[in-house]
């Protein structure tokens, strides 16, 4: 059990049936009334945000998160395989769970299974990925306007907003978090 008075960044709760992690949080102590703590906080499951306020007294139970390397197969369109990379145990996760996470995750590659109480409820892939350009239109010489991009579609199938100089067959470093271009490797 976790007070709110030692609630800090990062830490994750469980509060209304539900898995939460806290963004922000904010010890208040207002001139007239009791001291309180407001809060800003991340439904792990859903992925939405709520502000709550607590009494720094409350308690609740604290939410132990299970990160598993897991390394990602394939997928049939409706459910994705993994193999436990120390048990070679495989295992499915429905489509509806994984979400756009593995957006720029190739096959082969180690990502990490989140759980609580042995359900899984998301996939953090790698902060970083090097994937390769399959298709984008090239650049012409001449064509130096500062910032200019085009769309270039990677090895896994999304697309990505790459400057003007970069061609196919290319390898790019992406961030995984936001999807933006990094540079060429």
């Amino acid at each position: 059990m976790i007070s709110a008075s030692e609630f800090r960044n990062g830490v994750t709760i469980e509060y209304d049936g539900d898995i939460y992690t806290i963004i922000e949080f904010q010890h208040v102590k207002p001139g007239k009334g009791a001291a309180f703590v407001r809060t800003k906080l991340k439904n792990l499951i859903s992925g939405g945000t709520t502000e709550k306020t607590f009494r720094p007294s409350e308690k609740m139970p604290r939410a132990h998160i299970d990160r598993k390397d897991m390394q990602y197969l394939y997928n049939d369109g409706e459910l994705y395989y993994f193999m436990d990379v120390e048990t070679y145990d495989q295992m499915t996760v429905n489509k509806s769970d994984v979400g756009n996470n593995l957006d720029f995750v190739k096959e082969n590659e180690t990502v990490k299974i989140l759980s609580h109480n042995g359900n899984i409820f998301g996939i953090e892939p790698p902060l970083f990925v090097e994937l390769a350009v399959v298709e984008t239109e090239p650049g012409f010489k001449g064509d130096t306007a500062t910032g200019a991009v085009k769309p270039a579609k990677l090895e896994t199938g999304v697309s990505v907003n790459v400057p003007l100089f970069v061609n196919e067959g290319e390898i790019l470093k992406i961030d995984t978090r936001t999807g933006e271009y990094l540079g060429r490797v």
